[in-house]
C-alpha cells in the first residue's frame, strides 16, 4: 500500500526487480442493482516455478437478468458465464515481462484475449514504466436464432509511468488507446423510432483513448499510518462520448492486524452521437443502449482487511471484506412503462481469503 513508501527510498540502494510472491485468493463476489444479480466465486494462484511466475484464475459470474431492457423487450432469464485466464511472468535485470491469455463462456457470447505487458524500472528504482497490448477477439450470438454469427475484434494500448516523488508521495499517470473493429452492438437490443421499436443498428468500429492521473500519499506513522489517494481519469472516443472520473479514498492502518478503507467516486458521461431516447428521424445509426446516453454515478464505498497469521518471510494469511453502493441516474433514457427518466442504485459486496506464501 502507499504505507511502504518510506521504505522504498530509506533502503537507499536500487535492487532488482522481483517475481511477484506466491499467492492464493479465494473470493465470492455479488453484484445486485437495476434487476441485475450476478454473483459467484472466483479463484487465484500465483506460483513461482523456476525462472518464471505463473498465474491461473477462474471466475464465475451467475447471472440473473430482469433490467429494464429485458423486461420491456423480452423476458428475464438466467445464465452463467465462466472465465478462465493463465499468465506467466519473467524477471530480466530490471524489467517484468508478464505474458497471458484467457477465455470467458457464455451461452451466447465467447470472448478470447492474449495480452504482453513489459515494466521496467530506471533511476535507481525511483521511475516505473509500464508498455502492454492486448488483443481480444469475441463470438456472438443469438439465443432462440442458430444462424445469427457475428464477430468482433478489439486491441488495447497501454503506456503508464510510476514517480516515487518523495519518500511520502507517489505520483502516476496511465494513457490507454482501444481500437475495436466487427459487431459492437447487442442482438437482442432495439431502439425507437417515432415510437417504434427497430433494431439498434452501431458503427462496426471504434476507436477511444483514456487518460488517468493518481497521487497517493502516505501522511501516518506507526500502527495508525494512514494515506490518502485521488485520481482522475478522462475518457473520449470517435462515438462522441466524453466522461470524466474522479475519486478518492482513505487508508488507515488499526494496529498490525487490521486494515480499513473509505473510498468516494464519481463518474460523468455525455451520449453518443447516435443515441436517442426516441429519435424523430431515421438515420444510419441508431442506439437506445442507456450505456451510451447521458448519465451520472456516484459511489460510496468501504473494506476492512484483517491479518490472520503472518511470518515475516514466510507466509501470511488475510480475511478481506469490502461493499460500495452506486447511484445511477440517466438524464436521456426514459423507462417506457412510466415515462419517467430511469435510474437505479446497485450494491456490490467481496468477501475473500488471500494468503501469500
Amino acid at each position: 500500500m502507499a504505507s511502504v513508501l518510506g521504505g522504498v527510498l530509506a533502503s537507499g540502494a536500487a535492487r532488482a526487480v522481483d517475481l511477484p510472491e506466491d499467492q492464493a485468493d479465494a473470493m465470492y463476489h455479488l453484484y445486485d442493482g437495476g434487476g441485475v444479480r450476478a454473483s459467484g466465486p472466483a479463484l487465484l494462484l500465483r506460483k513461482i516455478a523456476g525462472p518464471v511466475s505463473i498465474t491461473g484464475t477462474y471466475y464465475v459470474d451467475m447471472v440473473s437478468n430482469a433490467s429494464i431492457d429485458v423486461v420491456t423487450t423480452a423476458s428475464p432469464y438466467k445464465e452463467t458465464r465462466n472465465a478462465y485466464a493463465l499468465g506467466v511472468d519473467y524477471v530480466y535485470q530490471d524489467s517484468l515481462l508478464t505474458v497471458a491469455g484467457g477465455t470467458s463462456r457464455e451461452p451466447d457470447y465467447t470472448a478470447n484475449f492474449v495480452n504482453f505487458d513489459v515494466s521496467q524500472d530506471v533511476f535507481y528504482g525511483l521511475t516505473t514504466v509500464n508498455l502492454g497490448f492486448t488483443r481480444g477477439s469475441d463470438d456472438v450470438r443469438k439465443t432462440g436464432d442458430p444462424g445469427f454469427s457475428e464477430t468482433a475484434t478489439h486491441w488495447r494500448y497501454r503506456l503508464g509511468m510510476t514517480q516515487i516523488v518523495t519518500p511520502r508521495l507517489m505520483m502516476s499517470a496511465n494513457l490507454e488507446a482501444i481500437s475495436d473493429d466487427g459487431f459492437l452492438g447487442s442482438p437482442y437490443r432495439v431502439a425507437r423510432v417515432f415510437g417504434a421499436a427497430v433494431p439498434e443498428r452501431v458503427p462496426s468500429t471504434r476507436t477511444s483513448r483514456a487518460v488517468k492521473l493518481r497521487a497517493i500519499g502516505d501522511i501516518g506513522e506507526g500502527e495508525t499510518r494512514s494515506s490518502l489517494r485521488g485520481e482522475y481519469r478522462y475518457f473520449w472516443d470517435t462515438w462522441g462520448i466524453t466522461a470524466h472520473t474522479v475519486g478518492a479514498s482513505y487508508l488507515r492502518y488499526l494496529g498490525n492486524a487490521w486494515l480499513a478503507e473509505a473510498s468516494v467516486r464519481y463518474y460523468t458521461q455525455k451520449a453518443a452521437l447516435f443515441y436517442s431516447d426516441n429519435a424523430s428521424s431515421e438515420t444510419a445509426y441508431v442506439t437506445r443502449n442507456r450505456q451510451l446516453g447521458t448519465f451520472n454515478s456516484a459511489a460510496a464505498g468501504a473494506s476492512l482487511a484483517y491479518t490472520v497469521k503472518q511470518v515475516p518471510g514466510k507466509y501470511a494469511v488475510t480475511l478481506n471484506a469490502s461493499y460500495e453502493f452506486i447511484s445511477f441516474k440517466y438524464s436521456d433514457f426514459t423507462d417506457i412503462r412510466t415515462g419517467n427518466l430511469y435510474s437505479f442504485n446497485a450494491n456490490i459486496a467481496q468477501l475473500f481469503v488471500s494468503a501469500n506464501f
